[in-house]
């Protein structure tokens, strides 16, 4: 459950972040906007790790880099700026079903059942907020928001399975570094200048890139290293409630009756699929008095043979 909680630092900071970049960032600039996102976020983690790529890890880092980061946050850009916030986020909750999927043949991590139905609960939560709202739906930002959680999912996945006996720390770093760096040309053939922000953009760069991409990287990738993809993907179905709260808060965005239901179905979802709430529901189902099951490798007692204890 720790893990978990540590899990759910990173999508609740992507949801408020479709927000921030939606009302503080350019709108024509997703190209520097996810420049300005990675790098900052991966030279403060780079100084903090103090540790240099070594041998295969630099053409790892750039393609985690490409999957994870840039290639990502400029599809994320688009959608925030196309999409409303709770519209945006919910895109992204088809994550689930996909980390399972990916991590089945390249983790060996053969998706639970009680996963598996948390996921179907949750995306039909989702479904429910993203078809009943009141705001018409762009295609194009749908699009590009579920290219990015497709590539994002691959990327998580390859992360965790080329960890190697590298920390956290330094892998997120340099993912974030060589992202950012690949954009850079890209951007500046394509957007020319930087943008020039004010103070309301600097605080919206500020939040998108230390508290969503550093911090939340860094716990993110923490929790795919101790639990399982398909329970922290379902972690993941905060993002969309993360924005349909903010949206709601201080975005002006409505909630239908309807996608008020989905928003339960969603939190359902996410509890249903951890390991945790698995392990508290065996442990209720245990017949009142009965004995604890013995523990691995420990042989159970035969059963029906009568006590050999003596009493005075």
């Amino acid at each position: 459950m720790r893990w978990s909680l540590v899990a759910a630092l990173a999508p609740v900071s992507w949801g408020a972040a479709y927000y921030v970049t939606r009302h503080t960032l350019p709108a024509d600039a997703p190209l520097w906007g996810s420049v300005l996102r990675a790098l900052p976020a991966g030279l403060v983690l780079l100084a903090l790790a103090r540790q240099a790529p070594r041998g295969r890890w630099w053409w790892r880092s750039l393609v985690l880099g490409a999957l994870n980061m840039s290639g990502f946050f400029v599809l994320v850009y688009v959608a925030a700026q196309l999409l409303p916030t709770s519209v945006a986020s919910t895109v992204m909750a088809v994550a689930p079903f996909v980390l399972m999927l990916v991590a089945w043949p390249l983790l060996g991590q053969r998706p639970r059942a009680a996963a598996v139905v948390g996921a179907m609960v949750g995306l039909a939560g989702v479904v429910a907020m993203l078809v009943t709202g009141a705001v018409a739906v762009n295609p194009v930002g749908v699009l590009a928001g579920g290219t990015a959680m497709v590539m994002s999912s691959v990327g998580f996945v390859l992360a965790t399975r080329w960890k190697d006996d590298v920390d956290v720390l330094a892998s997120t770093a340099w993912q974030l570094v060589a992202g950012g760096l690949l954009l850079v040309p890209v951007a500046a053939v394509a957007e020319g200048a930087p943008p020039a922000l004010d103070a309301r953009g600097w605080l919206g760069i500020a939040y998108v890139s230390l508290v969503a991409t550093a911090l939340a990287y860094v716990a993110w990738f923490s929790a795919l290293r101790r639990l399982p993809a398909g329970a922290v993907g379902l972690v993941g179905l905060l993002n969309p409630l993360t924005g349909v709260a903010v949206g709601l808060a201080i975005g002006g965005e409505h909630l239908t009756p309807l996608q008020g239901l989905g928003v339960v179905a969603v939190l359902v979802g996410v509890v249903l699929g951890q390991p945790a709430a698995g392990r508290l529901f065996r442990g209720r189902r245990r017949t009142p008095g009965a004995p604890p099951a013995p523990a691995a490798g420990v042989p159970a007692p035969p059963a029906g043979r009568p006590s050999t204890t003596r009493t005075s």
